[in-house]
């Protein structure tokens, strides 16, 4: 594996440690702030077809304008919407963190994929390459979910946030260097 891939990889899964600690804690915060059941519904469902659409035009636009730069604008946006969730006091704000996810998530997905699919070799060893990030991301999400729900548990939903967000950040931090690889 090259470096650019390694980072790729690494970078990756911490990200989806720090989004796992929330993900499937998410429908039992929102009912805290208020949300019915409807409400979680659309605002979930807003949030996957923002992001589906989304993902399908800036993949098309990532590959006339480079991938580099917004896989990590689109960490960034990530980052910041985890620390967001400590504003969230109804159903309107948490749409609106929602839609901050959704466009970071919407930059650096299609990015990303093209990136590690480039740098990923010469093909030789496609299934281990993508066996390693498949494989990687469902125990990065599992020790993020379990890590979630402790920190809930015992401290609180702010101190989850804080944690995703520091994660996150870090995460977007190792990500850059995909820039400093790319230059050289």
């Amino acid at each position: 594996m090259s470096k650019a891939s390694k980072i790729l990889l690494w970078s990756s899964n911490l990200w989806l440690l720090g989004w796992g600690m929330f993900g499937p804690l998410f429908a039992v915060f929102a009912g805290r702030v208020g949300a019915s059941i409807f409400d979680i519904s659309w605002v979930y469902a807003a949030n996957l077809a923002l992001t589906g659409l989304g993902i399908i035009y800036i993949g098309k636009l990532s590959d006339k304008y480079g991938h580099e730069v917004l896989l990590i604008v689109g960490y960034i946006l990530t980052a910041l919407a985890s620390f967001g969730y400590l504003l969230v006091h109804d159903v309107w704000s948490l749409f609106w963190i929602q839609v901050i996810m959704s466009i970071g998530t919407i930059l650096s997905t299609p990015t990303w994929f093209a990136l590690y699919d480039r740098h990923s070799g010469d093909g030789s060893k496609d299934g281990l390459i993508w066996g390693l990030f498949s494989g990687m991301s469902y125990f990065a999400q599992a020790i993020g979910l379990l890590l979630g729900g402790y920190i809930v548990t015992v401290y609180s939903w702010d101190a989850l946030f804080i944690t995703m967000g520091v994660i996150i950040s870090i995460s977007t931090v190792y990500q850059a260097q995909i820039l400093i690889e790319q230059n050289r």
